[in-house]
């Protein structure tokens, strides 16, 4: 089963955005995401503002990227449903972090935010409804796999 036809087997709640929609909004947020974090490690790099200031900066940067890999490669509800709650954690720790030294990347990222706010009651939604399949359904396995993609043998 390809990883569509697997999400659009999941209860979802009946305002789950198209994702046509949750891919054109990521494409406006990511260019905000990469500028306003590029100046805060350059700022950091320059000395001008501590290195701890970038540490919710790199997790959020972790945590964002590995998302799509948990929820549609492991096809992990749970582990999706955790990881969005440490983006959205950590996009608060980095608005009060950056606060006090680049007020404008702290407001640059309400738009970030506000979205990740959406799409955490999404996630917290979708894991909920499924949660009779256990939260975690994994990917079919190809014949001889070990893990998804990894094969014992060329011949298998």
């Amino acid at each position: 089963m390809s990883w569509i036809e697997w999400y659009n087997s999941l209860i979802k709640p009946s305002w789950t955005p198209e994702p046509a929609t949750i891919g054109l909004v990521w494409q406006i947020l990511y260019p905000i995401i990469f500028v306003t974090f590029a100046f805060v490690f350059i700022q950091a790099i320059r000395k001008k503002v501590p290195w701890k200031v970038t540490l919710p900066f790199a997790i959020n940067l972790l945590a964002n990227l590995v998302f799509t890999p948990i929820q549609f490669g492991l096809r992990s509800l749970f582990l999706a449903a955790a990881d969005i709650l440490i983006v959205w954690g950590t996009i608060l720790w980095i608005m009060v972090a950056i606060w006090k030294h680049y007020r404008w990347v702290a407001l640059a990222q309400i738009p970030y935010l506000v979205w990740v706010s959406i799409a955490t009651v999404l996630q917290l939604s979708i894991t909920w409804n499924n949660w009779s399949k256990g939260g975690f359904t994994p990917a079919p396995r190809p014949k001889g796999a070990l893990t998804p993609g990894l094969r014992i043998s060329s011949w298998q």
